[in-house]
């Protein structure tokens, strides 16, 4: 595909990476000479140097044969412009454009991007987005990562295995006979820097991450199986009231998923403000890295401490602070993957990436086809994906042993009319059928040329 992203910042920049990675035609727009500087000579993509809107930068990049435009810029309404011009000018068939103020997120103001009354075909708000990461992870202890897929009944774990895990050191060909009605599939598994996706006769080992496929309804009895029995955290600490801090507090709040809620802010200003839009949660004015503001928000009888600010070196060194405070867990978000690498280093259980998050829903509709949901794991090592299988899909009919698939390829659950299938040797599939599928970085384009050739699933 030919796209044109305008906008080479971290979220811009980790778009092109990926897209570029994958062999798309990309461009990159910029103001910033060093941010487009930086596009050229460390991606396989061109760097355009001017302002997204204008036409003539437009032209420059290529929007004439254009697939996609993704704007996300740091200005809503730079990115809202160039999703018009491309629309006007160039026709460009699908706008996606990073929208964060509040005030056009309104349901109430859907109409907005109706039709040709502002032509954007996806609307992404990372700062939504990574909120409802931050609050799944919360909802599920333990749990390093959850994606719910087939209208929320097909549930995606990411499970750390501890030392103390009972499953280790039995091969998982044993869990399937050990378990039979649990409705769980383990479909890849993450050591050290690798994914790969594990047959009958491997074992799992403490470090190692495992993705699981499941019916939703036995998240807990899975995690409970894999040694997790985390309490849910009641007291919560947040650093950062910026719009994710603030999305989680005030979603937090609505969800009452917490006992007792603490926000820390270092601007006066932003804290007060913050303040005035929260109802139970203390909102404190001081710095997430001052030992005397840590105790006054209680650290150490906090159950989590979720550093959400705008800095991956504050978040990183708040949370492993607020751990050697007496915290009990701690969650940080980092931007930048050299930071998310130390997140362990530190002693901080869990990183959230907002890259990783918005590559996902600009994912499902790169993705050829019938694909309903994208969800990029371990930074682009692989991808679940939820797709719809079409009448003469060479996936329908044939059971499942006799099909000729990707070997980076593993279904991990089919729905069926309301109806929950764990997969076997013995499954066969039907057209329309929803299909959970795990797939590894360098089996995406083979599963893709697969589909697409036989079936245009994709």
């Amino acid at each position: 595909m030919k796209i044109v992203i305008c906008g080479a910042g971290q979220v811009g920049y980790g778009i092109a990476e990926r897209l570029a990675a994958e062999r798309n035609d990309v461009s990159v727009i910029d103001t910033s000479p060093t941010l487009v500087a930086a596009v050229r000579e460390t991606l396989d993509a061109r760097g355009i140097v001017g302002h997204g809107a204008h036409p003539e930068v437009l032209a420059e990049a290529g929007a004439a044969d254009a697939d996609m435009l993704i704007a996300v810029t740091l200005h809503d309404e730079v990115n809202i412009v160039a999703c018009q011009v491309a629309h006007i000018l160039f026709k460009v068939p699908t706008k996606i454009a990073r929208i964060r103020a509040r005030s056009y997120l309104e349901p109430r103001w859907q109409a907005l991007f109706v039709g040709d009354n502002l032509p954007i075909d996806v609307v992404i708000s990372p700062e939504v987005a990574v909120a409802e990461t931050v609050l799944r992870r919360i909802s599920l202890p333990g749990s390093l990562d959850t994606v719910l897929f087939a209208d929320k009944s097909v549930a995606f774990l990411a499970i750390e295995c501890h030392a103390t895990c009972p499953l280790l050191g039995t091969t998982l060909g044993q869990l399937t006979e050990l378990f039979p009605d649990l409705g769980a599939t383990i479909v890849g598994v993450q050591r050290d820097e690798a994914v790969f996706i594990p047959n009958g006769a491997d074992q799992l080992y403490a470090g190692d991450v495992a993705f699981v496929i499941l019916a939703e309804p036995q998240i807990r009895r899975t995690l409970t199986l894999f040694g997790h029995e985390e309490p849910d955290a009641g007291r919560i600490v947040i650093a950062g009231g910026g719009n994710v801090g603030l999305a989680v507090a005030r979603a937090m709040e609505t969800r009452k998923l917490a006992t007792r809620l603490r926000l820390l802010e270092q601007d006066r200003d932003r804290a007060n403000a913050v303040a005035d839009e929260l109802k139970r949660t203390l909102v404190l004015h001081g710095s997430a890295l001052d030992p005397r503001v840590l105790e006054e928000a209680e650290i150490g009888e906090a159950d989590l401490m979720i550093a959400l600010t705008n800095d991956d070196q504050v978040n990183i060194l708040a949370s492993a602070m607020a751990k050697r405070m007496g915290a009990k867990s701690s969650m940080a978000l980092t931007n930048g993957r050299s930071f998310a690498s130390l997140v362990k280093t530190f002693g901080v259980d869990a990183a959230v990436d907002p890259r990783t998050v918005t590559v996902s829903r600009i994912l499902q509709h790169v993705r050829r086809g019938r694909v309903r949901a994208v969800h990029s794991l371990a930074s682009g090592l692989a991808e679940v994906i939820e797709a719809e299988a079409l009448e003469t899909s060479p996936l329908v009919g044939a059971s499942l042993r006799d099909l000729d698939l990707p070997d980076g390829m593993r279904i991990g659950a089919v729905w069926r009319n309301g109806v929950f299938i764990r997969p076997t040797g013995q499954t066969r599939i039907k057209a329309r059928d929803r299909v959970v599928i795990f797939v590894t970085a360098d089996a995406i384009r083979q599963v893709e040329a697969f589909f697409r050739v036989s079936l245009e699933f994709f």
